[in-house]
């Protein structure tokens, strides 16, 4: 018995279609793997810091691993907090997968403010960092793996 056109072709596109979105499937899984991890120890733009970057939940976290001058937390909103060291301070969350990076927020102690953040890798050994005010008005800095 043969089929008529119509269905046959509607059973082919049907066909045709699942597989291209298998194949879009499978490669977007294949990309997500081969990312680069960017858990590690990273110097800062301003080299004034390190950051330990290390999984957390579906994305990474940072914290300071360490920094120069006074080392405390001195423009922190809290007054409490504001004599605490920052070496194991987390300042970075970015727990939400966003296009090539992730989102979150970023802490900053040289001003005591949070910030939307993101983190977007640029290659094997370096990412950018973005505070975000609005998420219009942005201050991005690059940062070197150094191990």
């Amino acid at each position: 018995m043969t089929m008529p056109r119509a269905i046959l072709s509607r059973n082919f596109i049907g066909q045709a279609l699942t597989a291209v979105l298998l194949l879009a499937t499978a490669t977007v899984g294949a990309q997500a793997q081969k990312a680069a991890d960017l858990s590690g120890v990273w110097q800062t733009e301003t080299a004034g810091s390190t950051v330990r970057i290390a999984r957390c939940g579906g994305g990474y976290c940072g914290t300071i691993a360490a920094t120069a001058g006074s080392g405390v937390d001195a423009q922190n909103p809290d007054p409490a907090l504001r004599s605490r060291k920052l070496v194991g301070v987390q300042i970075m969350q970015a727990g939400t997968p966003s296009g090539a990076g992730f989102e979150g927020s970023l802490y900053n102690p040289n001003d005591g403010k949070t910030y939307a953040g993101s983190l977007t890798p640029k290659g094997s050994d370096t990412v950018e960092v973005a505070g975000c005010v609005l998420s219009v008005l942005c201050k991005r800095q690059t940062w070197r793996r150094i191990r």
